[in-house]
């Protein structure tokens, strides 16, 4: 089977097949995860915003595609495609398409921009990856908080901005949600008032929020127990230049793939500290990793396997595993001895997607419950057909491939695409056998 190069939009099924180890250099994109929040708050600034290093996966550009239905300009210069350019428009509009914004969670990050410039946001329930009840009550108590009127019906909700705020907005968020926070920040930015939020997520994804919103002149003091924001009294009015940070959960997942086959890789374009759970728990599975600067190299070539098992515990806690490591670690500690604990209870549906197809080809892993479940290694795999049916499943499901006998073949592409534009493709580049297949 021959390899070659995957256009990152033209096969909907891939083949991978067992090969040399992986080995040389690849770069990530720019993070989906926090490409989308600065997106959002972009269109809450009210003046011209440059934000470097967008990826163009398909939740990127259903995101951009939201803005521009609501009346934002947007457009990725010629001379640099991984740039966005978003203008302010005073042109009233509808507002999103329905449709359109319950094809991704990410849409409710709109509602402060919405608030801003039409003083309501009718939007539908969140869609994108479906792995459980990820419930907004949380947002709708950040709105609540800040004076807003909440309205919910069957087919979505209506937040209507409060008609004089003013003050400080103090929320203590009941546990570390991601999108609470980050809708803490932006509804207070839109609103110009200062805001004092307890039990933050401290997530890179949100850090990297805060930091946009110093470059545009708010004031931030960040804790594990409070972060505080406040605007400054001479807030600039030029245009603001941002850039995403590079994904740390793509980066992670090409660094499970190269361990799984023993090979080694400098794995570019992603901050240390954003990867340092997942380089921990490699080594704590007897695979050296490290991080210098933008790289995180992986040298699994001639490693011996570590005598103590994983625990993959997903956790919001400062420092924790982030709950995207875990399909990763889990398609890679199949390959290693030991019995491995992983757990995930903030995405309870995601054991629900990934453990049946992996069992299609051929791992046996026990649920102790649907977000808990163990498994002893090294287990050997046969090639299969297998689906996507979210984003991390299918990452997770291209480094099983990599191992099994015979080949493996993954459907459900547009699912990985919706976090990855390329990921078979960099796959290649580290010298997967890896080709497109026509179903």
């Amino acid at each position: 089977m021959a390899a070659v190069r995957i256009p990152p939009v033209a096969a909907e099924v891939v083949a991978i097949r067992p090969g040399s180890p992986l080995t040389g250099s690849v770069g990530v994109d720019g993070s989906k995860n926090a490409a989308l929040p600065l997106l959002a708050a972009a269109a809450a600034m009210h003046r011209p915003v440059h934000v470097g290093n967008v990826p163009r996966n398909t939740d990127v550009e259903t995101m951009l595609t939201l803005l521009q239905q609501a009346g934002w300009h947007t457009a990725r210069p010629v001379s640099d495609p991984h740039t966005v350019v978003i203008l302010p428009s005073d042109n009233i509009q509808s507002g999103p398409n329905a449709d359109t914004a319950a094809s991704i969670r990410a849409s409710y990050y709109l509602v402060p921009a919405l608030l801003g410039a039409y003083g309501r946001a009718r939007l539908p329930w969140p869609g994108g990856c479906r792995i459980g009840e990820r419930g907004m009550e949380q947002h709708f108590r950040v709105y609540e908080r800040c004076g807003d009127r909440v309205t919910l019906d069957d087919h979505g909700y209506l937040v209507e901005a409060a008609s004089a705020p003013a003050g400080t907005v103090s929320i203590m968020l009941p546990f570390r949600s991601r999108g609470a926070s980050i809708a803490a920040l932006l509804r207070a930015v839109v609103a110009g008032r200062p805001l004092r939020l307890g039990q933050p997520n401290l997530s890179p994804e949100v850090l990297s929020l805060v930091e946009a919103l110093e470059v545009a002149g708010w004031e931030c003091r960040v804790s594990e127990s409070v972060l505080t924001l406040a605007p400054h009294p001479a807030v600039p009015s030029e245009p603001i230049t941002w850039r995403v940070p590079g994904d740390k959960i793509e980066a992670g997942t090409l660094a499970c793939a190269v361990a799984a086959t023993g090979g080694h890789a400098r794995i570019c374009g992603v901050r240390g500290d954003d990867v340092a759970p997942l380089v921990a728990a490699l080594r704590s599975l007897g695979v050296p990793a490290e991080t210098e600067g933008n790289v995180l190299a992986v040298q699994a070539r001639g490693s011996h396997p570590a005598d103590k098992p994983l625990r993959a515990i997903a956790s919001l806690s400062p420092g924790g595993l982030d709950a995207d490591f875990e399909p990763p670690l889990m398609a890679f500690a199949l390959t290693r001895p030991g019995t491995h604990l992983f757990a995930d209870t903030i995405n309870p549906g995601r054991h629900g997607n990934l453990l049946p197809q992996l069992a299609r080809l051929g791992a046996e892993i026990h649920e102790v419950s649907p977000t808990e479940c163990h498994f002893t290694g090294p287990q050997q795999l046969t090639g299969a057909g297998v689906e996507a049916t979210d984003i991390r499943t299918g990452s997770a499901l291209l480094i099983a491939g990599l191992t099994p006998r015979g080949v493996t073949t993954l459907g459900g592409l547009e699912q990985l695409r919706r976090g990855h534009a390329d990921l078979p493709t960099k796959l290649h580049a580290l010298g997967a056998d890896i080709c497109e297949v026509t179903p």
